[in-house]
């Protein structure tokens, strides 16, 4: 098994080597070396080395093999007893509107039933299939990333840990914030005594940040504007129950929580992404649930 790139020099690129090309990619320096050691590169279909000094509009053509990622093969099960929602689509990646009450990923070998499970059966058809990348909890909707190669899982990875893949949610909240805009800044660790939980100031805390922004109001409730500038567990939840708001619907840090709420009423709403090799922006968003818009229905929960 093996993945060939192709690859055009675009012109910012200009007469620098191989090298610079591949780490401009934010291509990992293990994989660097495994293709120089390899040599598994070719440039205008004539190996090259990562010193070859390349130019505008040439081919740079990369071959990948499985022992150059830690992951190399997609084992998720097809199922078709469902499909997924496709948002935006490149050779690269994919954005899914994920539904709330679905799995993002399997548990447990011989998992069926989630979103990467649909996929995988979506995708056989054009022989692709999916790496897990972003993931989403059960209960959350909403537009979830994912990679179709191996080849860009650890360059998604880099990008979402540099901020350069940016993800604003909605969700509705318990009673009234004193501003409209803010901030949570709570580091976030694990819950002294709830092994399912994370919460604030906890003695393994990480530093966590959020901005919001109140969209509406009810008598009793927020919709409010979400962004996301770490990724710890929970960091959402955690952080707007820490500070007095819950997420209406959430069993784990809504007090007022009941089964009779439908869903979590937390939504993934837009991905800003910066797309691999290109570094061209896309910005996707994912429909808000009508659920979303049922104030009323909202207020009695």
């Amino acid at each position: 098994m093996a993945w060939l790139k192709t690859l055009t020099i675009p012109a910012s690129l200009d007469q620098q080597t191989v090298r610079t090309c591949l780490q401009t990619w934010l291509v990992p320096k293990r994989i660097q070396g495994q293709l120089r050691q390899g040599h598994r590169i070719w440039v205008n279909a004539l190996p090259a080395s990562v010193a070859t000094v390349v130019h505008t509009g040439d081919q740079l053509r990369l071959q990948f093999i499985p022992s150059d990622f830690r992951t190399p093969t997609s084992n998720y099960l097809p199922d078709t007893t469902g499909t997924a929602d496709i948002l935006y689509q490149t050779a690269d990646l994919l954005v899914v509107n994920k539904p709330a009450g679905i799995k993002a990923h399997p548990n447990q070998p011989g998992e069926v039933g989630s979103i990467l499970n649909y996929l995988a059966a979506d995708l056989q058809a054009t022989n692709q299939a999916p790496y897990m990348v972003h993931r989403l909890d059960q209960m959350t909707s909403g537009a979830m990333l994912v990679a179709l190669n191996p080849i860009v899982v650890p360059i998604l990875d880099r990008l979402i840990s540099s901020k350069q893949i940016h993800r604003t949610y909605y969700a509705w909240v318990r009673g009234h914030f004193t501003t409209t805009t803010g901030h949570f800044d709570d580091p976030i660790g694990h819950h002294p005594t709830d092994k399912r939980k994370r919460w604030i100031n906890t003695v393994d805390a990480q530093t966590a940040l959020t901005d919001y922004h109140v969209l509406r109001t009810t008598a009793h409730h927020s919709l409010v504007q979400l962004d996301l500038y770490t990724g710890r567990t929970h960091q959402l939840r955690v952080h707007l129950a820490a500070n007095g708001h819950p997420i209406i619907g959430d069993p784990l840090y809504d007090d007022q929580f009941s089964p009779a709420i439908p869903r979590l009423f937390l939504h993934a709403w837009r991905l800003q992404l910066q797309l691999p090799f290109t570094g061209e922006a896309a910005t996707v968003e994912a429909p808000l649930p009508v659920s979303f818009k049922a104030d009323e229905q909202i207020e009695g929960y």
